[in-house]
């Protein structure tokens, strides 16, 4: 059970006019949108892979991703790179979002439980709601949206 002191701070991020967020302790960095190198054979949501001083990193669309509407990549277009932990071990990988917007401290005890019905995307990749002043933050469960297994799955599809 969390404490009300247990703290953990969460980089949010702007996908399609709604917030979201991920533990700031996978974010390695973040990059301005740059060209990819495509990868054959892989989902549409993977949109190929970047160098990254000499780790090649897939970069992940999430707009693909949860199946919401395309959009240009703009000058504010951003790439955050985390690191996620699955059944192989550790992977960098990158997912692009429109834009980034703060970090939050959030309070465990604060952390909703995902919504039922009635959100835009697959529930299984969150990890839970917060409701901020102003709007409300999908908290995202990065492990599982990036869980390579499920990559893999989908390329044979």
């Amino acid at each position: 059970m969390a404490s009300d002191t247990q703290v953990e701070q969460f980089l949010t991020f702007e996908l399609a006019g709604e917030s979201y967020g991920v533990e700031i302790l996978k974010v390695q960095e973040i990059r301005g949108w740059e060209p990819v190198r495509a990868i054959p054979n892989t989902p549409d949501f993977i949109k190929g892979a970047l160098n990254l001083r000499g780790t090649i990193v897939p970069i992940i669309d999430l707009r693909d991703r949860f199946g919401m509407e395309k959009t240009e990549y703009s000058p504010v277009t951003v790439v955050i790179v985390l690191c996620v932990e699955n059944k192989q071990g550790s992977n960098v990988m990158g997912i692009v979002a429109d834009a980034v917007s703060d970090v939050l401290d959030i309070k465990l005890t604060d952390i909703k439980g995902s919504p039922e019905l009635g959100s835009k995307i697959d529930t299984r990749y969150m990890r839970g709601m917060y409701v901020a002043e102003k709007h409300m933050v999908m908290l995202l469960d990065a492990d599982k949206l990036l869980d390579t297994e499920e990559f893999e799955v989908l390329s044979n599809l």
